[in-house]
């Protein structure tokens, strides 16, 4: 069984401190995902569990070893990283076991722990081949069976799939998500793209400025964040928020036809709240005029249409009937209470 546990984990350069006491705990065979704004510190902490950074305050275990002060090369991780790092002059089978052949493994275990992982990777035509002679997303599958020959007990991906292209991206995805299935491994994943996230994590990690801000399964954080920075963070098109007045269990805006019940328990005096809603929980009402079609995206069996509201604010709709807005239209909006999410503006956490 080996897990990641994280305890009250602290990053400093100097006097910056950049990872604030995080505390996580990773399941045995849990795919993580650390996913995060540039600079949130998801990349730093992944270096953290590998032993590429040192820890300055806190615990690191894997499995049942602490290892916070462990060399890299003893914690039992291997890690893939956003560049290949493959060896030019080596052929795919030679740069899968370089690391199993300096570290003195006989050949004949090298060369079947290289088949083994070539097997998975459906790499066997490609094991003469240079790396040149390979598209990008051939070179990820080496450098992720590059890990596989080492037999690890957690694998670390930093952005793995950044320099591909749009089609490779979805194709690695899977490609990882069934590896993942296959050899059961304990896996954490960094990455800045949240669809990513959703589509591969069994848990996911919300970083903002070095902190943890949600932890959860992705369609539980989809479904139920704690705060705005989660809520618009998580969902792509992004979740749409109004500044909305507040008074007797009801919210207005110039926007809305008629005030909006909620039941979530607001803090008595408070006057203003933000109004989150998702581009599928909200309505078109043609029968009203209250937003302006700033743009629409048509994407086949979706659309999403981009609204101007009287006050200036802007809202993304999606429409998946046969009739869609178009660009210049007057249309109206309605939101479904029991869809609709309320928080604080002040400190961005949610009402409930």
């Amino acid at each position: 069984m080996t897990g990641v546990t994280l305890n009250q984990a602290i990053k400093r350069y100097g006097q910056t401190q950049v990872i604030h006491g995080i505390d996580l705990q990773i399941e045995d065979g849990e795919f993580c995902v650390f996913v995060g704004p540039s600079g949130c510190g998801k990349s730093t902490l992944l270096r953290m569990i590998a032993g590429l950074e040192e820890t300055s305050e806190g615990e690191i275990h894997i499995g049942a070893r602490e290892v916070t002060h462990v060399d890299p090369a003893k914690r039992g991780v291997a890690m893939v990283f956003q560049t290949y790092a493959l060896y030019p002059h080596m052929t795919v089978a030679e740069n899968m076991g370089f690391g199993l052949r300096m570290n003195g493994v006989a050949k004949a275990d090298i060369d079947q722990k290289v088949q083994e992982a070539s097997n998975i990777l459906k790499l066997d035509p490609y094991l003469k081949r240079k790396p040149k002679a390979l598209s990008g997303g051939q070179r990820q599958r080496v450098a992720i069976g590059r890990a596989i020959v080492r037999g690890p007990e957690v694998f670390l991906f930093d952005e793995p799939l950044s320099n591909l292209d749009a089609e490779l991206r979805v194709e690695m995805r899977v490609e990882i998500a069934r590896l993942h299935q296959e050899i059961g491994a304990t896996m954490i994943y960094v990455t800045h793209d949240q669809v990513e996230a959703m589509t591969m994590a069994d848990k996911i990690v919300v970083l903002r400025d070095g902190r943890i801000e949600q932890v959860g399964a992705p369609m539980d954080l989809y479904r139920d964040p704690d705060n705005r920075f989660v809520a618009g963070f998580i969902g792509s098109p992004a979740m749409n928020f109004l500044d909305c007045d507040y008074a007797d269990g009801q919210i207005t805006h110039p926007v809305l036809a008629q005030p909006l019940p909620v039941s979530e328990e607001i803090p008595a005096g408070q006057s203003k709240v933000t109004l989150g809603m998702r581009p599928e929980h909200i309505q078109i009402d043609r029968s009203a005029d209250t937003c302006t079609v700033d743009l629409t995206e048509a994407l086949g069996g979706v659309s999403y249409s981009y609204l101007l509201t009287p006050n200036g604010d802007k809202l993304i709709v999606e429409e998946r009937d046969d009739q869609r807005s178009k660009t210049g239209e007057r249309i109206g909006i309605s939101i479904q209470p029991d869809r609709a999410m309320v928080f604080d503006p002040e400190t961005g956490q949610r009402f409930r």
